[in-house]
């Protein structure tokens, strides 16, 4: 017994040491002083562009407050964070900052005295982002007007608000990495990569994350959003939101305007293509829809064996409620209205297996983002307070089950849940 305590002690002891080496072995402060030159305006609008590209503003801005200034809460199993400000202010923000200690934040996921990051801030993703980019993105924060607004303190539980918890995380689910081109594909293909892998950070969502919070690679395969009871669809199969026998017109315009004759896009996808994509070049966006393209597909569940079916009582109920409340706008047989109102036959969004989305458009609507190439999107209104538990699941085991479509029912139990746990 003696023995096996002692070995258990020294794995524990080599562990710890892992631990320590991987996150605190080095000197971890950059001693650089801030830069004192201003940058290039061509600098300037080069790292603007790129903050667009990253959707930085969208996280970093509190509800009505200034630009960058942060404060925004951000919802997580462990507790709440709080979006840093990355004005350059010299106290609150990161205007004693220097390039080299901004750099290592996006690639290593450290604050400017070494500290560790929580990895809400995306750096698993933004350790991809060239030292060129990183530069061009600080040159762009520091212009910006210096807000002295205070970073308010993370509201997590214990342990997840110990560094020694994050050290443990990282060792775990973080290693520092550079993006490398693949020679054996385009240079199109790879700047799609790049800005999908690393500052568009897609895989954020796309990914599935376990209890901690951590994530296996980055094969975009699906994943819901934490605490906000979205589900980011799989982007590589095709019974999901796979893109590989769409045409790259239709992939470029999803992006850039938020719909297409294939689909639109709603909830925090909406948010992206708001501030983020549609604001993007048009060869990025072309890039970055090659690479999605090319995604390898997923392996689907493709076992004919029979889904449960719903009772004729909820079939007719669902049916009654569908003609009331959806079919003026999706047609009597789910055809929908081109260019105003989708298909719901046919819809592989209606059809998924996850009904965390649809349940979210019943319940609190659905609403594309207006954008420049798609200024006054169709939406479709809340009914919340206008459908029970057992409506919303019966309207909607109707529609998954309805003309040519064939998807498991939906319960009253999974609308209460959702009802009852989602945080808007």
């Amino acid at each position: 017994m003696k023995r096996l305590l002692l070995i258990a002690l020294v794995v524990l002891a080599a562990l710890g040491g892992l631990v320590w080496l991987s996150n605190f072995g080095d000197d971890t402060r950059v001693h650089e002083a801030a830069p004192a030159a201003p940058p290039s305006p061509e600098q300037v609008a080069r790292g603007a562009y790129l903050a667009r590209a990253g959707n930085c503003m969208l996280c970093h801005t509190e509800r009505g407050g200034a630009a960058y200034a942060g404060g925004r809460p951000m919802e997580t199993p462990f507790g709440t964070v709080y979006a840093s400000n990355l004005t350059p202010d010299a106290q609150a923000g990161i205007g004693a900052w220097s390039v080299a200690q901004f750099r290592r934040a996006l690639h290593e996921g450290r604050s400017r005295d070494g500290r560790l990051l929580y990895p809400v801030f995306p750096y698993t993703h933004t350790t991809r982002v060239t030292g060129a980019d990183a530069d061009a993105l600080f040159d762009y924060l520091r212009s910006l007007p210096p807000v002295n607004k205070p970073n308010r303190q993370h509201r997590l539980r214990w342990p997840y608000n110990t560094q020694a918890a994050l050290a443990v995380w990282r060792t775990l689910y973080f290693r520092p990495e550079k993006f490398v081109a693949d020679p054996a594909r385009t240079p199109e293909w790879n700047r799609g990569a790049y800005l999908v892998q690393g500052l568009g950070h897609c895989g954020a969502c796309h990914t599935a994350r376990n209890a901690l919070g951590g994530s296996e690679g980055m094969d975009l395969s699906g994943g819901l959003i934490p605490m906000q009871n979205w589900y980011a669809p799989s982007l590589a199969a095709d019974n999901e939101a796979g893109v590989a026998s769409w045409s790259i017109e239709d992939i470029t315009q999803l992006l850039s305007t938020g719909t297409s004759r294939r689909g639109a896009v709603l909830g925090p996808m909406a948010e992206v293509v708001l501030h983020s994509t549609q604001y993007l070049e048009p060869g990025d966006v072309r890039a970055m829809a090659v690479y999605l393209q090319g995604l390898p597909p997923a392996p689907t569940d493709t076992d004919p064996r029979e889904l449960p079916r719903a009772g004729a009582a909820t079939l007719d109920r669902g049916g009654r409620l569908y003609e009331r409340h959806c079919a003026s706008c999706h047609g009597e047989q789910g055809q929908g209205v081109p260019g105003a109102y989708p298909p719901l036959a046919g819809n592989r969004a209606v059809t998924m297996p996850s009904t965390s989305n649809l349940v979210q458009v019943v319940l609190h609507g659905g609403f594309p983002p207006a954008t420049r190439g798609n200024p006054r999107p169709f939406g479709m209104p809340p009914f919340a307070t206008t459908l029970s538990d057992a409506d919303v699941a019966a309207v909607l085991t109707y529609i998954r089950a309805g003309w040519n479509n064939r998807a498991a029912p939906v319960s009253e139990l999974e609308i209460a849940q959702q009802r009852s746990s989602v945080r808007r």
